[in-house]
């Protein structure tokens, strides 16, 4: 049977999808249903890039998977000091790692949340920069190595808001299954025919009414707003203060670059 061990955060744990029983479900579970395989799953919510490399990494070469996923980097973007550098070579070794193994591993260009939070331009601009490196770390590391790599930055569908939970910052079940389908679509077209059946991309339970999201913001909501208020909202004023200041500077650093394959180059920075 095939050995899917997915890596990351609090999006591969499933957080956004929950099931009747109250756990969380997600992707990564959606997925290896579609390709028969055995789930691993050892993501763990607030992971950092570095975290994955110390804490999921070992776990996850003893597993010896055939598919392995690598979804990391939100939470390295709204932490403070932000070096894109260091995020892409800790992305490096994870991948390396696995694909010295022979797995096929999935990566991802991840959506600039500051677009479904709304943020005023200086709280959005600077997160939105440090996605833009974060992307361009993982696009260099996917291809050097050749990974399965879903471009949700660019596809209009991660912004539909029906893709998003009510904390706006994790997938609904909707989303979930829009990145399942979508890994499950590359892989198909890496691998070839019969990997399995496609997952439905259609949400299995009727999405929570205004009066149900209500009341988890009622009660869940609370408390998780007060939790984000002590880290993501001082993080985003102090990215408002470095714009406005001009120190805010790219640094996915060009000494990556000797590393890189022939012919491919560090990406211009997106101011």
């Amino acid at each position: 049977m095939t050995v899917f061990v997915a890596l990351g955060d609090s999006t591969t744990v499933g957080f956004g999808d929950r099931m009747p029983d109250g756990s969380w479900r997600g992707w990564a579970p959606i997925l290896a249903a579609a390709l028969g395989a055995r789930l691993h799953n050892i993501a763990r919510s607030g992971a950092q890039s570095a975290d994955v490399v110390t804490e999921q990494l070992p776990r996850a070469l003893e597993l010896r998977p055939d598919v392995a996923a690598v979804l990391v980097g939100t939470n390295d973007t709204l932490r403070s000091p932000f070096d894109a550098t260091r995020v892409a070579r800790n992305l490096e070794r994870t991948v390396a790692a696995l694909r010295a193994t022979g797995a096929e591993v999935l990566t991802i260009r991840l959506p600039d949340p500051g677009r479904m939070f709304g943020l005023p331009g200086p709280l959005a601009r600077p997160l939105a920069r440090r996605m833009r490196d974060l992307n361009a770390a993982a696009d260099l590391v996917a291809a050097r190595h050749a990974t399965v790599h879903f471009d949700a930055a660019g596809n209009t569908d991660s912004y539909d808001r029906r893709m998003w939970s009510v904390d706006r910052l994790h997938p609904s079940e909707r989303g979930h299954r829009f990145l399942a389908c979508s890994f499950f679509d590359l892989l198909a077209a890496r691998l070839g025919g019969g990997i399995g059946t496609r997952p439905d991309p259609a949400p299995s339970s009727p999405p929570p009414t205004r009066t149900a999201q209500a009341w988890w913001m009622a009660t869940q909501g609370t408390r998780w707003m007060i939790r984000r208020s002590t880290d993501l909202l001082p993080g985003l004023f102090g990215l408002a203060v470095t714009e406005l200041l001009g120190r805010d500077a790219g640094n996915l650093s060009a000494d990556l670059a000797p590393e890189l394959p022939p012919g491919l180059s560090l990406p211009d920075r997106v101011v």
